[in-house]
């Protein structure tokens, strides 16, 4: 095996962690894996040495898929969303496992071109710089797809609706002047200890 294919083996985990969280769907998911090393062999020739391969790579997975995207609408075609287990998934915490399936969940919910931005930035690693790159859009589109994003999904990863934000904020407003007499009471018997002295 050639320097080129050490190199692209090292990606794999990540253009199939990438893929997966992408397409939510773990055989489409790995056909696109597996359709993006077979385009990067044979695109090689392509690729500078001693610039970033995971971004190429990204780049290349990322146009593969919108190109089945797109084939996929103008053929009336819909492809199916593996739901039967999340894709990020927690081992040891149950809890942890029930947070990672809601925000599962909500990355579904959220548009395609803020969801690629977020995979890319939040679960990757990838510059802004770099996503720009692959997603072929001005940094500044990245940015704030990427606000939109984490904006949508604080909303529907939080807990509380509005009764509870409601009663939450009564409990802070009670628990204040309470509070404010402790203190007061606190500091007047310092003081009363300080006058009878």
């Amino acid at each position: 095996m050639n320097d080129f294919g050490l190199l692209l083996e090292k990606e794999i985990p990540r253009l199939r962690r990438y893929a997966r969280a992408l397409t939510r769907d773990r055989s489409r998911a790995d056909d696109l894996v597996q359709d993006t090393l077979v385009r990067a062999i044979g695109k090689q020739s392509r690729w500078q040495c001693g610039t970033d391969l995971r971004a190429w790579l990204f780049t290349i997975m990322h146009n593969l898929n919108v190109n089945f995207v797109r084939r996929s609408a103008l053929e009336g075609r819909a492809f199916e969303v593996d739901d039967s287990r999340p894709s990020l998934t927690g081992k040891t915490d149950p809890m942890e496992t029930l947070s990672l399936r809601d925000l599962d969940r909500a990355l579904a919910q959220i548009p395609d071109e803020q969801r690629r931005v977020i995979l890319l930035i939040g679960l990757e690693g990838i510059k802004y710089e770099e996503a720009a790159a692959i997603l072929d859009v001005p940094l500044g589109t990245i940015r704030s797809r990427l606000s939109r994003a984490r904006a949508a999904l604080r909303k529907m990863m939080d807990p509380a609706d509005g009764a509870e934000t409601t009663n939450r904020a009564a409990a802070i407003s009670n628990a204040a002047p309470n509070r404010q007499r402790s203190v007061s009471e606190a500091e007047r018997t310092q003081d009363s200890r300080l006058l009878a002295a």
